[in-house]
């Protein structure tokens, strides 16, 4: 084991794997109740909560960064809600609004009080996967990435939370007044969603950047749709699909000697580019056969 958490290459694919899994478990309900650009507007907006949580507590990781980023992202949704409520702007717009404002604050926190610490917006929207490896912890007397240790404690928690809540999730996403009528509590279980997606996006930022992120949140669960109409397998699909990029993305990267983490990103795009084109029953070959079929019957 000590070789395995010692050998760079394994740590990356792990700590890539683990993201792609914690932001394809929240990511789907978020695809699927069309609210996935809030996985965007968090990923940005949570440089405010570290910056504030910085300034009163100086601390730059751990629960109280992951607490300030988790009522950050709720902050985030709860002042997009109050501008939509308006009704002078829709609401892709009001999130348009809302965390531009939040990100620019942090950032102009950061660079007033915060210019000499491990903060900074380069390593916020990109971070640097390849590096994961040299930040370590020792763990039961294993000297162990901390990426690896934080990123695998919050997929363990947003896989408890599908599994615990997964009926309601499910009655929530798809019948939002149904899950009311039954007291499913729809709006909690939302902003309970929004702070897992908060609290992963900080975990995964140092590591991984905003950009990477946003592309497992989004990108296998939307590509994942195209193959099943099942929520359970859409889960799963999506999951699998985020590792495959990881998979496939690093070692594509190291040959061309370009980003991992921008490859990592690419491949989840080519995934998706390719149920597009290839779903028997979504994508474009599949409703050109389905017409053909329906020509020649």
């Amino acid at each position: 084991m000590a070789a395995f958490f010692a050998d760079p290459v394994y740590m990356i694919l792990l700590t890539g794997a683990l993201v792609a899994a914690a932001g394809s478990l929240v990511g789907t309900f978020l695809v699927l109740q069309r609210n996935s650009m809030l996985s965007d507007a968090i990923s940005h907006s949570i440089v405010f909560g570290i910056v504030v949580v910085w300034l009163l507590t100086k601390a730059q990781s751990g629960p109280l960064q992951i607490a300030g980023a988790a009522m950050t992202g709720v902050l985030t949704v709860f002042l997009t809600e109050i501008v939509a409520r308006t009704r002078r702007v829709k609401r892709d717009a009001a999130i348009g609004l809302v965390f531009p404002v939040l990100f620019a604050t942090g950032v102009l926190l950061l660079n007033l009080y915060a210019r000499d610490i491990h903060i900074d917006t380069h390593t916020v929207l990109l971070g640097e996967i390849g590096f994961v490896w040299l930040d370590t912890m020792t763990l039961w007397g294993w000297e162990i990435p901390q990426a690896v240790i934080w990123m695998s404690l919050v997929t363990l928690v947003n896989l408890l939370f599908v599994l615990a809540f997964y009926k309601e999730l499910k009655i929530a996403t798809f019948d939002r007044q149904l899950a009311a009528a039954l007291g499913l509590a729809p709006t909690l279980l939302f902003y309970l969603l929004l702070g897992l997606t908060s609290i992963t996006a900080v975990a995964a930022f140092d590591a991984v950047g905003a950009v990477l992120f946003i592309a497992f949140v989004i990108v296998p669960p939307a590509t994942a749709y195209l193959l099943t109409d099942r929520l359970s397998l859409m889960l799963l699909f999506a999951v699998v699909l985020g590792v495959a990029a990881t998979l496939c993305g690093y070692p594509l990267a190291v040959a061309m000697d370009v980003s991992v983490g921008g490859t990592m990103a690419a491949m989840t795009g080519v995934f998706f580019l390719l149920a597009f084109l290839l779903s028997p029953r979504y994508g474009l070959l599949g409703h050109w056969r389905n017409r053909r079929l329906k020509v020649s019957g």
